[in-house]
């Protein structure tokens, strides 16, 4: 591995078995109105969205949709989860999910729900476990659209050489969640 640009912190490359971890299941969104809440975190104001029954989309810095239905409760059980995680608390997400994408980004997304809390996986090594090698700009794009971050855990991919590389949320923000999950501290 090579050394991190200064002021990022050395991480270490971490290459799961495809079977690792178990991946999530995800269900097709219900038809219906988004319902919304906004959820502060030590990241900044996260924005969930769901049917009402599985969340749909975790962003950073977005404000609601438009004809989105604020309706915390029925997002209750995430927001509660996210503030365990933020404290250290919780390694594994129970939220239901429903992420809207391609056939190819369901199963990156998939995939990256098995990289285990506190390790990572490179661009590659998801290519890999997906049978398709060659295929690891087409898994950085996915991992980039990815629309529930955090619970899929997209910020524990990582380049090649172990070094932080693209983040939707940007890099001071992976370089947090990375290091909570190494320390389980802020």
């Amino acid at each position: 591995m090579t050394t991190p640009p200064p002021g990022q912190d050395a991480l270490p490359l971490d290459v799961p078995e495809p079977a690792a971890a178990p991946m999530a299941d995800f269900r097709a969104p219900l038809p219906g109105p988004v319902r919304y809440d906004l959820v502060p975190s030590p990241l900044g104001d996260l924005l969930l969205t769901g049917d009402g029954e599985s969340l749909t989309g975790l962003h950073m810095d977005a404000p609601p949709p438009p004809d989105a239905v604020h309706d915390p409760g029925s997002l209750r059980g995430t927001a509660e989860e996210l503030r365990a995680y933020f404290a250290g608390e919780l390694r594994e997400f129970s939220a239901r999910l429903a992420p809207s994408g391609s056939a190819f980004q369901l199963q990156v997304w998939r995939h990256l729900t098995a990289v285990p809390y506190g390790r990572t996986a490179s661009y590659g090594d998801i290519a890999r476990a997906l049978d398709a090698p060659g295929a690891s700009r087409a898994v950085g794009t996915a991992n980039n659209r990815n629309p529930i971050s955090i619970v899929i855990p997209c910020h524990r991919v990582v380049g090649a050489d172990g070094s932080l590389v693209g983040y939707g949320g940007g890099l001071p923000r992976k370089q947090t969640l990375l290091r909570l999950e190494r320390t389980g501290r802020l």
